[in-house]
């Protein structure tokens, strides 16, 4: 346990962890199998307030506004299963930017739902067919008309999009003019105008579905415009810096508890007369995930640090997604090999870690986008 956290964030980090052994290991392989969204586990989760602890206290959140502690929290709930964790965290990627940029009467009116014992499900829609990593360049375009806007356009990846009831999309009020007139609206689910489209089939994080959204003459009121016309981009970009540096949290988490399963068989499988562990191809091979998931540890921790001072953090922030992620990769293919065919069957949970792990390295700046801001930062381009 981290000794630099107040008593308090402890508690709520072993309390993380005590859910995360409860209730998200003994349900991870059936909502894999089934593709189910874990209604249940939502439902637990934010009764046990671990679904908005990260909200405002005033609006019913848990309060916490440490970045450092928010990634103790996720660690230990990704070591318990990513997935799930991410799909009763996600209304937090709804939230952050309203938090941020919205008025007191929209955060009254969007956040206390979220933080009450039947959480909405929300999803954050900025990805096109045509652009992702590129988010500047997106075509949805909010055209104003009296009393709000009318919304047309197409999203896809949109994590919970056949399932949500709150949405933050992504327009932008002047085309051509890429990330200066970005804005950001809530749609409701039913609004005229907007329909989701179909699901998406995927590799990993299968018990929450991912989809297409489509607007077509889609009204939205001026109250559901957060922030300023064009401030969007600025919003999600500053929200981006500190969901990278938990979703660092979230490949370690999982690269954890695929290491520890390698540990174990190494020593219980024996080869040749000899556990396998004994054999340098084997041991290595641990040892340097090990060492990978640590110098990424050290890393998240610094840029979480480093936010929590109100010091910039964007390249940490990539600097933390990218090591982690590609940490996290490396181990959970090193926890298949050491198991063998056995870490091939679907009777252990590894395969199904190396297939989850891989969206880290994809979503919120694949691992391309984070090294060109790394680059920008040391050419200044």
């Amino acid at each position: 346990m981290d000794t630099t956290l107040s008593k308090l964030d402890r508690k709520l980090v072993a309390h993380a962890r005590a859910f995360a052994e409860r209730e998200l290991r003994p349900v991870a392989a059936h909502y894999d199998e089934t593709e189910q969204f874990p209604w249940e586990v939502h439902w637990k989760a934010a009764e046990a307030g671990l679904a908005s602890y990260d909200l405002p206290e005033e609006y019913g959140g848990g309060g916490v506004t440490s970045l450092l502690t928010s990634c103790h929290i996720a660690e230990e709930l990704a070591w318990g299963d990513g997935p799930i964790a991410g799909a009763f965290g996600g209304g937090s990627f709804f939230a952050g930017p309203i938090v941020a940029l919205g008025t007191g009467e929209q955060k009254a009116r969007w956040l206390p739902p979220l933080c009450g014992p039947r959480p909405p499900v929300a999803a954050l829609a900025i990805t096109e067919p045509h652009c992702g990593s590129d988010a500047a360049a997106l075509k949805t375009h909010a055209r104003r008309v009296e009393g709000g806007y009318v919304l047309d356009g197409q999203k896809t990846w949109i994590s919970n999009a056949p399932i949500a009831d709150l949405y933050l999309v992504y327009a932008t009020v002047a085309p051509g003019t890429r990330s200066k007139g970005i804005t950001s609206f809530v749609v409701e689910k039913g609004d005229p105008g907007f329909t989701p489209g179909r699901e998406l089939p995927k590799l990993g994080a299968r018990c929450y579905p991912a989809g297409e959204l489509f607007f077509k003459d889609c009204f939205v009121a001026d109250d559901r415009r957060i922030g300023d016309e064009g401030q969007g981009f600025y919003g999600v970009m500053r929200w981006f810096d500190r969901s990278r540096v938990t979703l660092a949290a979230n490949s370690l988490g999982m690269g954890r508890a695929a290491l520890e399963v390698a540990i174990e068989y190494a020593k219980e499988r024996e080869a040749f007369g000899k556990q396998i562990h004994e054999y340098q191809a084997v041991s290595f091979r641990l040892v340097d995930a090990k060492l990978g998931l640590d110098q990424a540890r050290l890393l998240t921790h610094h840029a979480a640090r480093l936010a929590d001072a109100g010091e910039p953090f964007t390249v940490e922030a990539s600097m933390a997604k990218l090591a982690a992620s590609e940490a996290a990769w490396y181990t959970t293919w090193a926890a298949v090999q050491t198991l063998g065919s056995n870490g091939y069957s679907r009777e252990y949970p590894v395969e199904r870690w190396l297939r989850n792990v891989k969206l880290e390295e994809i979503y919120e700046g694949t691992s391309d986008i984070q090294r060109l801001v790394i680059a920008r930062s040391m050419f200044g381009s």
